[in-house]
């Protein structure tokens, strides 16, 4: 169990930082619609990091019953989505400091409603290829580990608590605190859009490097 954990540390502070859920939550809370918005996508993160994990839990638990030699598969399954984050990393890394534009469902975050919310943070969890692959890997390092189903759950939730806080912890501090949390917040969204690009891309590339070294080891 100590085993998972340590390898699920990195994975969900991979999805932790990524900037752009972070910076639609707090422009959701920033809305005219702060509050059934930000909820709506606080959930719609949070159910989509966790279905998207599970699947991949079940899927490497299957392997792990059929297969003669699962941890080759889930080796070889690990090494690819190393280098496929560190495609991103190097990618993202090369394209830092660079102008981009701001998304159009960003830019109608102001007038969405929480069910649109829900719809997007869901697919920010469970569609957006770096956080997938990151949720991938969870799985696969959860689901191939054969722990007791009480243990399963609670490495999935340990995971997605902490892959989930950076977007719920200022959705839930803004409901107690409206008034306090405003200006930190949007000095927050200031900073993460001239620096979290370059945090991102050295944990990617720390974290797909960290993946081909334990996919070439169980090979």
């Amino acid at each position: 169990m100590g085993s998972v954990i340590g390898d699920l540390l990195p994975l969900a502070v991979g999805v932790a930082v990524s900037p752009i859920p972070i910076i639609a939550a707090i422009l959701m809370l920033l809305s005219k619609r702060a509050g059934s918005t930000s909820i709506g996508f606080a959930v719609g993160w949070v159910l989509g990091i966790v279905v998207a994990t599970v699947i991949f839990v079940l899927l490497s638990s299957s392997l792990q019953k059929s297969d003669d030699e699962p941890s080759v598969v889930v080796s070889w399954i690990k090494l690819v989505l190393g280098v496929l984050l560190l495609a991103f990393g190097v990618a993202q890394w090369r394209g830092r400091g660079g102008e981009h534009a701001t998304p159009k469902w960003m830019q109608a975050i102001d007038d969405m409603t929480a069910a649109k919310g829900f719809g997007l943070g869901f697919a920010l969890a469970a569609i957006n290829p770096k956080n997938l692959m990151m949720c991938i890997a969870a799985g696969i390092s959860i689901g191939s580990a054969a722990l007791p189903t009480g243990q399963v759950v609670v490495a999935i939730v340990i995971y997605a608590v902490i892959a989930a806080s950076t977007v719920c912890v200022p959705v839930i501090g803004y409901l107690v605190a409206a008034d306090r949390l405003r200006a930190p917040l949007a000095q927050l969204k200031v900073w993460l859009q001239g620096n979290n690009t370059t945090v991102m891309s050295v944990l990617i590339l720390v974290i797909g490097v960290v993946l081909i070294g334990k996919g070439i080891g169980g090979l």
